[in-house]
């Protein structure tokens, strides 16, 4: 009788551990499976936005490096040594100012050989005038025939041409000693030298290239449909590498034709340069600002992010969230706006910026302050 009772009591708490086993079971089975509440987004008003119409100046850009167009090529004009030169990179010259000596005895030689040349021919004419003349006062006297008078006046103007063509030599000649000698075409700076003294110089070898920097030119390109917003004349803000404030310029030309190939037209920008700040070869950026007549849709550029390509937006709508694309036009960097085409209307409430892990259809509200635990700007997201 013990022995049963005792198998019964075992028995009951046996029972009682499964019944407490199962209950637990099932309290933590129903945990699990209850729907997890997701908080509500807060955003602050600094962090929503309503799209504005505003005018956004067209901005047009274009690049290239800046160039001197006051520039020359000092060559040799002659054959010969080169025995001295007076300047060197950075020499300021004036126009005709001797840059060097190049050995022109070939030259020299030439325009004296040319001189004897003249004289020979000066007194052969001189001779033809005698001859002539003796032979006129013949003629008068019916001392020779008149064909005998008509040969002495041919041979007369056959000395006079010698000696045109005598002079002639002698002025070519002394020109090409002229035009030999090493002076500057233009004032401004030396840029470059191309030979030693020394060195044996043929026709037409470069010697030294001169640049004059008063006035610097910015030779760019624009797009066909561009081209019809410009002008000549018109100002231009030029930021240029190594220097921190932009410099002013303006439209100097724009080309007649597209280039082949490119659909993009010539433009020409000039900019003074009286302190010679600026140096030929700089890399600058031209920036021209049009001014804008309409009033566009416009949401601040950091509001708008991308996905494969596609501007878009996060906006509030009816309390959740939802992504929207949009179609982008013009942009204004300084303002930091930019032109909603398509895609949104005036009134809806844009998320003024960039927010990582947000969702779709997740609950927000705008507040007009963001809890500590709820606010998506708390959650250290914003990029």
């Amino acid at each position: 009788m013990h022995k049963a009772w005792w198998l019964g009591g075992v028995g009951l708490l046996v029972v009682a551990a499964a019944l407490g086993a199962a209950k637990v079971s099932g309290v933590a089975f129903g945990a699990k499976d209850a729907p997890k509440v997701e908080p509500t987004l807060e955003f602050t008003p600094r962090e929503v936005v309503q799209p504005t119409l505003a005018s956004l100046p067209l901005q047009l850009e274009f690049s290239g490096a800046l160039v001197a167009p006051q520039s020359a090529v000092v060559r040799a004009k002659a054959a010969g040594t080169l025995l001295s030169l007076v300047v060197g990179e950075g020499s300021r010259v004036r126009a005709g100012q001797p840059l060097g000596q190049i050995d022109l005895s070939d030259i020299g030689s030439r325009v004296a050989e040319r001189q004897a040349a003249v004289e020979s021919a000066r007194a052969q004419f001189v001779q033809a005038q005698r001859t002539h003349a003796s032979n006129q006062g013949l003629a008068d006297q019916k001392f020779i025939s008149p064909n005998a008078l008509d040969s002495s006046r041919t041979a007369l103007d056959a000395a006079r041409a010698g000696l045109d063509a005598a002079q002639a030599q002698l002025s070519t000649a002394r020109l090409g000693l002229r035009e030999a000698a090493l002076v500057a075409p233009i004032a401004g700076l030396v840029s470059k030298r191309h030979v030693l003294p020394g060195e044996k110089l043929a026709m037409e070898q470069p010697v030294l290239t001169l640049v004059d920097l008063a006035t610097l030119e910015l030779a760019g390109s624009v797009g066909t449909h561009e081209v019809a917003l410009l002008a000549p004349g018109m100002p231009v803000q030029l930021r240029i590498e190594g220097l921190e404030q932009p410099v002013t310029g303006r439209i100097e030309r724009i080309a007649p034709a597209a280039e082949p190939g490119t659909r993009s037209i010539g433009v020409t920008v000039s900019v003074a340069n009286p302190k010679e700040r600026l140096r030929a070869g700089q890399y600058a950026v031209a920036q021209v600002t049009l001014a804008d007549t309409a009033q566009r849709l416009t949401v601040p550029l950091a509001a708008v992010g991308g996905q494969a390509g596609q501007p878009q937006v996060w906006v509030i709508d009816n309390g959740v969230l939802a992504r929207r694309a949009i179609t982008i036009g013009r942009r204004d960097e300084a303002l930091g706006r930019v032109e909603v085409v398509s895609g949104l209307a005036t009134g809806v409430q844009v998320l003024a910026a960039r927010f990582d892990n947000l969702r779709e259809g997740a609950k927000a509200v705008v507040v007009a302050r963001a809890s500590a635990v709820a606010s998506a700007a708390a959650s250290s997201n914003l990029r």
